[in-house]
């Protein structure tokens, strides 16, 4: 994610209160829900629903592919372990300040996901076994959408090797795959956005609400990757959000809708 000081204008033209008097909720239940990743930092679009879970009392995980080695973002760190290190970090002081059960790291290439998944068999078998041993017990699972977000190859292929995971699994234990999406017309007035992608709003069919609590958690989350984001990104992202694409409930598609009976019913005449 490339978001710069672009947001402290945005919010200030936008004039939106956040998340006031919204995100409010019974939880008859708890769930085991696994969010499959990339990068440290991909939970951010998805920050205030992973907190308002965790806080409902649900077992939420955060599963990243990589470490993110590649990425130094907006620090003067080289590519390397150093900087994943860092990352990892920054990665579990999020998921604290988000109240997730668990964070795991694959320890997969960052930036190399696609040539890993497709070279020796054995190597995209681990890949494929990795991503399954941790969404095996998932009720929920949450991921990118087929488009990474903006297009990255990371996020396209964790997306598709949750995707094969689940729909391989029997009825009686598959979860519930969530693609995270922004509806179209509420991308937010940054040029560093123009390029994610949106989806049809009558897509989006699950939304996770929350309340000012979870986007302050969600806040706290953002503060959490310095490597990433200078402060005021990092200060204006969360708000900025809630202000235009979540406006109190994070939107998610599912993966797997409803089945397409062929040939289908012909018109009424």
């Amino acid at each position: 994610m490339m978001i710069r000081q672009a947001i402290v204008a945005a919010l200030a033209a936008l004039a939106i209160t956040p998340a006031a008097g919204r995100g409010q909720e019974q939880v008859a239940e708890h769930f085991r829900v696994t969010a499959v990743l990339a990068h440290p930092d991909d939970e951010l679009p998805m920050a205030p629903a992973l907190a308002a879970l965790s806080r409902q009392g649900h077992f939420v995980t955060i599963i990243h592919a990589t470490a993110g080695d590649a990425g130094p973002g907006v620090s003067d760190l080289a590519p390397g372990e150093q900087l994943a290190k860092i990352r990892r970090q920054e990665a579990q002081c999020a998921a604290t300040a988000l109240g997730v059960s668990f964070l795991d790291n694959l320890g997969w290439g960052d930036g190399r996901l696609w040539q890993e998944a497709r070279g020796k068999a054995a190597q995209a078998d681990t890949l494929i076994a990795s991503i399954s041993a941790q969404i095996a017990d998932a009720d929920i699972a949450l991921t990118w959408g087929p488009d990474g977000g903006y297009g990255h190859a990371d996020h396209r292929m964790v997306s598709a090797l949750a995707t094969q995971v689940v729909q391989a699994m029997p009825a009686a234990t598959r979860p519930k795959l969530l693609y995270v999406g922004i509806p179209a017309g509420r991308l937010p007035p940054v040029p560093e956005m123009a390029q994610w992608a949106t989806t049809d709003p009558a897509l989006l069919t699950e939304s996770i609400a929350y309340t000012p609590a979870d986007l302050a958690a969600a806040s706290a989350a953002a503060q959490c990757h310095e490597t990433q984001f200078d402060a005021a990104t990092r200060a204006g992202m969360m708000p900025l959000f809630d202000a235009t694409i979540w406006q109190g409930a994070v939107h998610f598609r599912e993966a797997f809708g409803r089945p397409f009976n062929w040939p289908p019913a012909k018109p009424a005449e």
